[in-house]
């Protein structure tokens, strides 16, 4: 069997000092992740954020920058994330689109309310990357190359 990392990629989105999170329950637990999925065969980096964040929210999105790049083995399942952490601005939710049927609701939570929930976050990609977004990491978009 050859090992193969799970890409995926996630949105920091912030206004008013709160972060817009996703309520999903993959093993019948809520849990609050980024906007984030995995990257789909053919698909850009870029892409795939602009695509799962409208799917997951219903609101368009707009990169402005990666935040960083996090590797993390989950200790359950064995399988390992590369994710790519983007930030930028999101349109109002689109009235009327529905949301992907693994996502409970859409909330926007504090970063205070996300730490002392930290026991029902996805992963611990999700605080580190928020941080790092507080932190002022930035990277250009032009980081990611697509090649042909």
């Amino acid at each position: 069997m050859t090992w193969r990392p799970n890409v995926t990629v996630a949105a920091v989105i912030e206004h008013d000092d709160r972060f817009l999170m996703v309520e999903e329950a993959p093993e019948g637990n809520a849990v609050y992740n980024q906007p984030a999925g995995h990257l789909e065969p053919g698909e850009g980096l870029i892409d795939a954020v602009v695509r799962e964040v409208l799917e997951e929210t219903g609101r368009a999105f707009r990169p402005l920058f990666v935040i960083g790049l996090y590797r993390w083995r989950n200790p359950k399942t064995d399988q390992t994330f590369l994710r790519v952490c983007f930030s930028g601005h999101c349109e109002p939710r689109a009235s009327g689109r529905a949301l992907d049927p693994d996502i409970v609701r859409t909330v926007w939570l504090s970063r205070a309310e996300l730490d002392s929930g930290a026991d029902r976050l996805r992963s611990p990609m999700v605080l580190r990357s928020i941080d790092d977004y507080l932190a002022g990491r930035r990277f250009t978009l032009d980081l990611i190359t697509d090649l042909p």
